[in-house]
């Protein structure tokens, strides 16, 4: 970031994290690998000892950390994406907190996005994106990132096939297909980020 040969810009996309959870829920099979990749990196993170085993993972079922039983097999790929959820949302936390101290020569090179800002006011945030890393917004990238989000349907059933779609129903369709539950379990696990990021 120091180089100034580099010039180098840093966008940092968010998204509510119960959206997210809705997501990848719906794709569970095929983000399985990933997810156990997440996992496995929480775990070189820890620290080794008892104070591990102690921590609370509001998205896991109690004792699956720290010599618990493995989960049963048709529950097998829940655990893991809840599991990754929760390093997921710890990395943002400690993302955020590092940008809120950051320098100043590190805030004029970081910015952040909300997905759900883009997905509202696609124009307005692709300008802003451009300004930020100074360069000019051609009318054929704006038509692009309006059509993108302004399709004429939304399918909820791929939730990660990159189509012209209304993305505006993506917003709010966690509201529809999660639990209450499992909305607790998100926002038990992601509050410090979804409270800074204003979810």
């Amino acid at each position: 970031l120091r180089e100034p040969g580099l010039n180098l810009r840093v966008v940092q996309l968010f998204r509510d994290p119960r959206a997210v959870h809705n997501s990848r829920l719906k794709a569970r099979q095929a983000l399985l690998r990933e997810s156990v990749q997440v996992l496995r990196s929480r775990h070189r993170a820890e620290p080794r000892g008892p104070a591990r085993h102690q921590q609370q993972h509001p998205l896991l079922p109690p004792g699956m950390l720290g010599g618990g039983r493995p989960p049963q097999p048709q529950h097998r790929a829940e655990f893991f994406l809840g599991g990754a959820l929760e390093v997921i949302c710890q990395s943002w936390l400690r993302d955020l907190l590092l940008a809120r101290r950051a320098p100043d020569w590190l805030r004029r090179r970081y910015t952040q996005l909300r997905y759900e800002d883009l997905v509202r006011e696609p124009r307005a945030e692709l300008r802003r994106l451009l300004r930020f890393a100074g360069l000019t917004v051609p009318p054929a990238l704006e038509d692009f990132v309006l059509n993108m989000t302004r399709g004429a349907a939304y399918s909820s059933d791929r939730p990660f096939l990159i189509s012209a779609r209304d993305a505006r129903e993506a917003v709010h369709a966690w509201r529809e297909r999660l639990s209450r539950q499992q909305v607790r379990q998100v926002e038990a696990a992601c509050g410090e980020a979804m409270s800074i990021l204003a979810y």
